[in-house]
């Protein structure tokens, strides 16, 4: 055995020696690679008379393989079949073949690919079928990775788009040959994992996808479903973790090559970090790919959404688990939620579930909530709201449950406000005097909702301030079924509202009467032309604006600006009669007002910083501690999916924790390893490469080394201390301690 192993690895070296003579000389070493060639070629038809049969000839046939495909390129006319001697060998006995040699021909296969000795749709082709028939797990696990990578190489530079629709359309084909197949496995994670990594990002992909979500195997479907549910954001979280490996320190490298020696290495890895930082920083301000979600990019939603509801859960003859199940409803309701579909026989199934003893009960409400958007007919949603309440809220009800029920109708109804009737709400609201805090809160953000969207179902006493001012004055009126409001610029009423107090000002300033129009070309022929331009340092070196010659329109320029021209001396007005209560402002008044400023008033760029001010000042109103909740649900992405923890969340508020949470939440909040000031700062210098001082060296130092000259200096007499200053200034003079008498 040791005779063998010896000459097996004789001939291993032998054949790199010769590999790297014909690497230098091809044309001279022509007829030792035909001596190899021609076992190779008779070993092979050895090989394929027996391929079962275990010998030496195998090792012998390994050795050859790999040594071929490393020059095969250099000599193309005699190698010319060896690809298709691989792929045949691989494809027809991939099951009896012994694990190093065929670990072998799919490395050399990947190696003729490196060498473009065959292309990327040969080696694909050839890998793919051996992928989805091997029962070797290892084999499987080496085919899927050799597979990506080459994908990968061959959409580095720029989209491969031949090789890509070849592969999908493989893939394609195997989920549609034979839909009960596990086979189909493969295909949903190769596209799930080249989507994450941003090579396939088109409609083909999401469409192979579509096709595995609509498959007979359980494990295909779940797949299928979860890249919709989730591909989207692990592609985001890839993208993420890239753009944070490239961490580069450039004070800390420039600091280490100012005080260690210079070397010309050190300059070279100076500057390829600087070249590092610069592609980052370049990459940083490039614009943004657009990258579309894969729910966005499907072809055909209403088609897709109705087959997989009528398919995987609505089928009773359908045998998936309930955690698949849930998963397919997650996604059709996700699709009607965001494309804003109409099935309304998944309404009708919610129905018979809605029921606190359905085992996850939380995760039927979230996807009731996420299929629900203003097209929903409220005939439809009425008799859910209902059974919701009747199930979950009531006194007899456990605090959770009411809890979760109510943040379930709140869900539904921040969707479509028209699902609520008023006698149903005015006994939700009662809610909000719940001793249970997660019940009181659910109510409170329900009674807060309709204040905003419906304040016309509550009674006078719970519409608060602004909804009662607001429906006295006709701002706010009741929602009708598919109206839709009318388009415009965002915050243009809080801007008019600001222009409307800042021509009272002005008018008060100059004397005249705050609500009257005489005057008001005076104070306009007044305003100063250099408002047009901004309060900053910014030196433009533009040309003025170009006077244009009106139309016959009336245009007027806006007299908004920061700064305010000095006020004149007040003139003293007659005290106003006390009025009575204030006569609301008429909405269509105020609409026209806004629509005429839209129409007549040119916005300048004083107004525009100045409308962005006051839509800053308005979100900071708005997430105040009255209206955060209101503010977080008007702010959700319509893209954004409600999950089971969304309806649980105020059901844990009022529960006391276990002294288990109280210590996990203790250990939790303390730091890991606890260091003073000095400890931290020492480790911020020994991270930035810096050295410390040699009082802090002098601290490290062994305590028998320092205790002599501690000695020393401690409790020395005024006459020891006369004789040490007089010895170093002889010792200076003299030139040190030899001196310099011989000079």
């Amino acid at each position: 055995m040791k005779r063998k192993v010896g000459a097996l690895e004789k001939i291993e070296a032998d054949h790199a020696a010769l590999r790297f003579k014909i690497k230098r000389d091809p044309q001279s070493y022509r007829d030792d690679f035909s001596n190899q060639w021609q076992q190779y070629e008779t070993l092979r038809d050895l090989f394929l008379q027996s391929p079962s049969t275990q010998g030496t000839g195998l090792a012998e046939l390994k050795d050859l393989i790999e040594f071929v495909s490393h020059v095969a390129d250099l000599y193309p006319d005699l190698t010319a079949q060896f690809p298709g001697d691989l792929q045949q060998m691989l494809l027809q006995h991939h099951g009896v073949l012994e694990y190093e040699l065929r670990d072998k021909m799919v490395g050399s296969l990947c190696l003729l690919r490196n060498k473009d000795v065959i292309g990327s749709v040969a080696l694909l082709t050839t890998l793919f079928p051996v992928l989805i028939a091997t029962p070797s797990k290892s084999l499987r696990q080496l085919l899927f990775t050799k597979m990506l990578s080459d994908l990968r190489s061959a959409n580095v530079r720029t989209t491969n788009h031949k090789l890509n629709r070849t592969m999908q359309t493989v893939l394609y084909n195997l989920l549609e040959s034979d839909r009960e197949s596990p086979k189909g496995i493969w295909a949903v994670k190769m596209t799930r994992e080249l989507w994450k990594k941003q090579i396939w990002t088109d409609a083909r992909a999401v469409e192979v996808m579509r096709l595995a979500a609509l498959s007979d195997n359980e494990k295909v479907v779940a797949g299928g479903v979860r890249f919709f549910l989730g591909g989207d954001q692990e592609r985001e979280e890839a993208a993420d973790e890239s753009s944070d490996d490239e961490n580069v320190d450039m004070s800390k490298l420039r600091h280490q090559a100012g005080i260690n020696k210079k070397t010309k290495k050190k300059a070279r890895d100076l500057r390829k970090a600087a070249a590092t930082v610069k592609r980052k920083e370049k990459k940083k301000a490039a614009p943004h790919p657009l990258n579309f979600s894969a729910l966005h990019l499907l072809h055909d939603p209403q088609g897709f959404a109705e087959s997989l509801f009528a398919k995987h859960v609505q089928n009773t003859k359908a045998r998936l688990q309930l955690d698949t199940r849930i998963l397919v409803l997650q996604l059709v309701s996700r699709l009607v939620g965001l494309h804003k579909l109409t099935v309304l026989s998944l309404y009708s199934y919610f129905l018979k579930h809605l029921t606190p003893r359905q085992a996850s009960v939380t995760s039927y409400l979230a996807c009731l909530a996420q299929a629900t958007h203003n097209y929903v007919p409220p005939d439809v949603l009425e008799p859910l709201v209902q059974k919701i309440a009747n199930e979950f809220v009531s006194e007899a009800s456990a605090s959770e449950v009411a809890a979760a029920g109510l943040n379930a109708i709140r869900e539904i109804c921040v969707r479509q406000p028209l699902a609520m009737t008023d006698t149903l709400l005015q006994d939700l609201v009662m809610y909000r005097k719940s001793k249970d805090k997660g019940t009181m809160m659910a109510a409170k953000g329900l009674l807060s909702l309709y204040r905003e969207v419906g304040a016309d179902l509550l009674h006078k006493r719970d519409r608060g301030k602004d909804a009662a001012m607001g429906i006295r004055a006709g701002t706010i009126k009741e929602q009708r079924y598919g109206e839709e409001a009318a388009g415009g610029i965002a915050g243009i009423e809080l801007l008019s509202a600001w222009k409307d107090d800042e021509r009272r000002k002005k008018r008060v300033a100059a004397g005249l009467d705050p609500d009257g129009s005489d005057g008001d070309s005076q104070l306009d022929d007044a305003e100063d032309w250099n408002k047009w331009e901004l309060d900053s340092d910014s030196d433009s070196d533009e040309e003025g604006w170009i006077n244009v010659a009106s139309d016959g329109e009336d245009i007027h320029l806006s007299d908004s600006d920061d700064e305010q021209a000095p006020q004149a001396k007040k003139a003293k007005l007659a005290p106003a009669a006390p009025t009575a209560d204030p006569k609301p402002a008429d909405p269509a008044a105020t609409e026209a007002h806004i629509a005429k400023l839209l129409t007549t008033t040119i916005l300048t760029p004083a107004d525009l910083k100045q409308l962005k001010d006051l839509q800053s000042n308005a979100q900071i109103n708005a997430h105040l501690p009255s209206q955060k909740r209101l503010a977080a649900l008007a702010a959700r992405h319509a893209d954004t999916p409600i999950t089971a923890a969304d309806i649980e969340a105020a059901s844990g508020l009022g529960q006391k924790s276990t002294k288990e949470e109280r210590i996990a939440l203790a250990k939790a909040d303390r730091e890991p390893t606890h260091q003073s000031t000095t400890a931290k700062r020492k480790a911020k210098k020994e991270a930035e490469g810096k050295s410390t001082t040699n009082k802090e060296k002098a601290r490290k130092k062994n305590f028998l080394m320092t205790l002599g000259k501690a000695k020393s200096k401690n409790k020395r007499s005024l006459g020891d201390v006369k004789k040490t200053l007089a010895g170093h200034i002889d010792r200076k003079k003299r030139g040190g301690k030899r001196g310099n008498k011989g000079n």
